[in-house]
């Protein structure tokens, strides 16, 4: 099957060539960090001046390398001088000291380095030391609504969001097809199954694993609500599983370290200030949410579906998402990107003046100049401003961002 190019991508990644930075793709196992490797391969292999060295530790052809020496006599092995050296290195986090190789070749003005890796612990938060500061890292999302119907040739329609909004965003599912539901939820629930066992269960030696599948199943049960740890402490301890604040601590970190989750903290809007307690939990690819709250719940949860796919757009778009907390009431999203700042709120269908006053009215009490928007699935009955407030639908907002 042709490969589909993932633009965004492959432009940050061309633009970041031959400027002395190893290139960094994060992102959660199956997301497509590969493609984006595939893909660049796929550019340069006719370049009579390139020499592609690709490692790809999920393939048992490269079993053998398991350390710095392994990786070094590798990439020794397959340099070629005169040229210029591409080094892909795709899921490094399984290769121990892995930095310690990369360090060396870095240097040389003929090497370009490419690496992904599915864990966020054992890669953004020490790269700044293990690489000496020079790396550029890029978040590798799942698929955006437009590349989702690009992927299956499908046209911008009700149908097709309602598919997205169920099924998600990962790339596999173009070779899977989206026609038997069934097929797709034996896709999404092996793709689940292997980032937990080799992203938390191996990762961290987890010997509970049954409560960890319930904690896991209860974030989806709860996207978009406040959870605390002593909260989801307490909820557990009902169900009859012992378990301190501290390991549920520890447990939702393993999540977002494999990239499965993400946490959107709560913002003071007036006080201008980040609270550390109370975030919102959402997942990565809306489909694996789906399996473990149950593939059809989506008609009995749209608002938490929606919600999940907006925050996913937002970091796509490059914001930074924090929950926004007024003296009354909160805002969905405050987003921020340098010095631009969006408020956002997320409603499932505006069909009754409740809503209406609810969703805007919320917006309108927030008294500085940055744009304001309310995201439904209502048709644009509201299509001019209410003070200040813009409505834009789901699939336009999905399609073309902030645009009006």
């Amino acid at each position: 099957m042709e490969l589909v190019t993932r633009n965004d991508y492959a432009q940050k990644v061309e633009s970041w060539l031959g400027k002395g930075q190893i290139l960094v793709l994060v992102g959660q196992r199956r997301i497509g960090k590969s493609c984006v490797l595939k893909d660049f391969m796929l550019k340069h292999r006719n370049d009579s001046n390139a020499n592609i060295i690709y490692v790809d530790k999920e393939k048992k052809e490269f079993d053998s390398i398991k350390n710095y020496t392994d990786l070094n006599c590798y990439i020794d092995a397959h340099y070629v001088g005169g040229k210029h050296n591409y080094i892909l290195v795709d899921e490094i986090q399984d290769i121990a000291e892995w930095e310690r190789s990369l360090r060396s070749y870095r240097s040389e003005d003929d090497v370009d380095i490419i690496i992904t890796g599915s864990n966020a612990r054992m890669l953004s938060a020490d790269l700044s030391t293990l690489l000496s500061g020079r790396y550029q890292e890029i978040h590798v999302h799942g698929l955006s609504y437009s590349e989702f119907l690009l992927f299956h040739q499908l046209d911008d329609s009700d149908e097709s969001l309602f598919k997205y909004l169920k099924y998600g965003g990962l790339p596999g599912l173009r070779q899977i097809g989206i026609e038997s539901a069934e097929q797709v939820y034996e896709y999404l629930n092996g793709v689940l199954n292997t980032v937990v066992l080799k992203d938390v269960i191996e990762r961290y030696t987890i010997r509970n694993v049954l409560f960890m599948n319930n904690l896991l199943r209860y974030l989806s049960d709860n996207t978009g609500k406040f959870c605390s740890a002593n909260n989801i402490s307490n909820y557990m301890k009902s169900q009859g599983y012992a378990i301190s604040t501290n390991i549920v601590v520890d447990y939702a970190s393993y999540f977002e370290s494999a990239y499965l989750i993400g946490k959107a903290l709560r913002y003071d809007i007036h006080g201008k200030k980040i609270l550390e307690t109370n975030g919102k939990y959402y997942f990565e690819d809306i489909g694996l949410r789906n399996v473990l709250a149950g593939i059809d719940s989506r008609e009995n949860d749209i608002e938490k579906v929606i919600e999940n796919v907006v925050y996913s757009h937002l970091l796509r778009m490059g914001y930074d998402v924090k929950v926004g907390q007024l003296q009354v009431g909160e805002v969905d999203f405050v987003c921020t990107k340098a010095t631009k700042r969006v408020y956002v709120q997320v409603s499932y269908l505006i069909e009754s003046n409740e809503t209406k006053e609810r969703e805007f009215g919320t917006l309108q009490n927030i008294r500085d100049n940055f744009p304001k928007y309310v995201i439904s699935m209502s048709p644009l009955v509201y299509r001019n401003s209410i003070n200040g407030v813009i409505h834009l639908s789901l699939r336009d907002f999905l399609i073309n961002g902030f645009v009006w």
